[in-house]
């Protein structure tokens, strides 16, 4: 990893991102006096969390807010609202984002409508290797007006995040067919069925794909759009079998706001207020006469669904690496997150919801200078938490000031989903989830969940899931 000396002299630190975690971003770098720059091709700070602005979040506000960002606010005069209390992302955005973009040491240094478009150093390509560490990075940067413009940077922190990028409906990856023809009568995310967008649910038939927390919330919203709007009826269509997965930790996540959820909404499936349809995997959308029917693979075999008049596809999002193209990066081969990362949070071995501490080393790249933080970081995995960026950000920040010691004592204790145990769609319940621990500089053993690649990290040995190591 490279140190302050490595970058070229002088030039902004180039933050992409004005989302949590890109302001935590500057505001460490602000308490550390360093100049930065922070791109956000919303209209306003916090745009992605805007976008799902009805959604109340499991973690409380003391779990919200960045340490540096809580400091400079407080200098202000700011009071951190209830800290055990659970906001929405329309409360993030406005008793805490707003407000800490509007500080006088960052407001000057962001600037909303900007995309960063291209990234790469300064008259090198990705092909060149000597003399990398020595030149600047050069971000091609596009207005709200369509303008186009060429910006440098000493370093660079993506922390541009994935919601604008989600996942489409065919379970292979890709558009499914007729997914584009038919793109008036999806939605993707968590559209706001009980305020904005009610009167394009209330009395249809709606079929909700996708197993996570974002399909979770909808699936909640919609039934209670059912109760007041007769007509209303809801179909959800998931990939897995093993209902213990789909429906969480319960009792046993270290959230309770989190595990209750799911139990909330399996007490909606079993009174039949929802119709869940499990193993099925979408490979095509039919416009006919009664509405809109998925078809799709089940059982090794062709399947179809009830005809509906909406879909809602919440099935996660992947990272833009379009405009990364031309740099360095070591990613996971099918996650995209960060290669360090990925073994850790694979959906395919866990679903710990818990990594080991982690910071500038796991997050950067080949490429001097480059960081991935945020939800970017875990590439196409779910479970990220914001306190799990804000460590990434501190970590990034001292790395860049040249302050190693600091840069490298990260400390991370992430809640625990209460479902480690399981190990895919059809596992066994298993003892252990699988992956692996990490240290400053390689992958190594297999083990458990954050507890165990912990304990692993220090060299200790057996299972830390619960148990000691």
């Amino acid at each position: 990893m490279t140190t302050r000396e490595d970058f070229p002299k002088g030039g902004p630190v180039a933050i992409i991102g004005a989302g949590p975690i890109g302001l935590a971003a500057a505001a460490h770098l602000a308490e550390r006096g360093l100049p930065f720059h922070v791109y956000e091709a919303g209209v306003t700070v916090g745009a992605n969390i805007r976008d799902w602005g009805h959604v109340r979040v499991f973690t409380t506000w003391e779990q919200n807010v960045d340490a540096a960002a809580q400091r400079m606010l407080q200098a202000g005069g700011w009071v951190l609202p209830d800290p055990v209390a659970l906001p929405t992302g329309d409360d993030l955005y406005r008793h805490y984002l707003k407000p800490l973009a509007a500080l006088p040491s960052l407001a000057p240094h962001i600037e909303t409508g900007t995309k960063v478009t291209r990234i790469s150093r300064e008259g090198l390509d990705k092909m060149t290797s000597g003399g990398r560490a020595g030149r600047s990075f050069e971000l091609h940067v596009s207005d709200a007006a369509g303008k186009t413009r060429v910006d440098y940077a000493r370093a660079v922190i993506d922390a541009s995040g994935t919601w604008q990028n989600p996942n489409p409906l065919g379970a292979a990856g890709l558009p499914a067919t007729g997914e584009d023809e038919n793109a008036d009568r999806i939605a993707y995310g968590m559209p706001d069925v009980l305020g904005a967008a009610r009167d394009d649910y209330a009395g249809a038939r709606v079929a909700v794909v996708g197993a996570g927390y974002s399909a979770i919330n909808t699936l909640l919203d919609l039934a209670s759009l059912a109760a007041s709007a007769p007509g209303t009826s809801v179909t959800w269509l998931v990939r897995g079998r093993n209902l213990a997965r789909i429906y969480g930790g319960g009792t046993a996540d270290q959230l309770p706001a989190r595990g209750s959820l799911g139990g909330r909404l399996r007490q909606l499936v079993e009174a039949g207020k929802i119709a869940l349809v499990t193993g099925f995997a979408t490979t095509a959308l039919e416009k006919t006469a009664d509405g809109l029917v998925l078809h799709g693979l089940a059982d090794g075999g062709k399947a179809a669904s009830p005809a509906v008049e909406r879909i809602i596809v919440a099935t996660g999002q992947r990272p833009d690496l379009a405009m990364t193209r031309e740099l360095r990066l070591d990613l996971d081969p099918w996650i995209e997150s960060v290669r360090a990362l990925g073994p850790l949070i694979d959906p395919n071995l866990h679903s710990c919801g818990s990594v080991p501490p982690h910071g500038h080393r796991e997050t950067g790249h080949p490429e001097p200078g480059f960081y991935t933080i945020g939800v970017k970081s875990y590439g196409r995995a779910p479970t990220f938490l914001l306190l799990t960026g804000y460590e990434q950000a501190r970590s990034v920040a001292a790395a860049i000031a040249g302050d190693l010691i600091a840069a490298d004592k990260v400390e991370l204790v992430l809640p625990e989903t209460g479902i480690c145990s399981d190990t895919g769609d059809d596992g066994d319940g298993q003892a252990c989830c699988g992956g692996p621990a990490i240290t400053e500089t390689r992958v190594t053993e297999p083990a458990c969940c954050g507890a165990d690649a912990t304990a692993k990290s220090a060299g200790k040995a057996g299972c830390g899931c619960g148990e000691a190591a």
